[in-house]
């Protein structure tokens, strides 16, 4: 299993994205940057995983990557509901 040209592009710009949401996750001066970057660092590897499904050509990834979206998406709104408290 080699990796064409393309593939290899996009693993590269995908892994170039996580430094960069981890170095907002870091850095970031409020919490809310801190929130959408976790959101961001969520879809990426959502998206990671999808990649490696078609890669290996299994269905597994695809449900593992269903589920870590899901789970993801709900954490993070927990966090931002948590943080924001009883401004609403």
């Amino acid at each position: 299993m080699t990796l064409n040209t393309l593939e290899t592009i996009a693993f590269l710009m995908m892994g170039g994205a996580l430094l960069l949401g981890l170095l907002r996750l870091i850095l970031g001066p409020h919490s809310p940057d801190r929130i959408v970057a976790a959101d961001t660092l969520a879809v990426i590897a959502t998206a990671g995983l999808a990649g490696i499904a078609a890669w290996f050509g299994s269905d597994f990834y695809l449900d593992v990557a269903l589920i870590y979206g899901v789970l993801s998406f709900v954490g993070v709104v927990a966090i931002a509901r948590a943080i924001e408290g009883n401004r609403a």
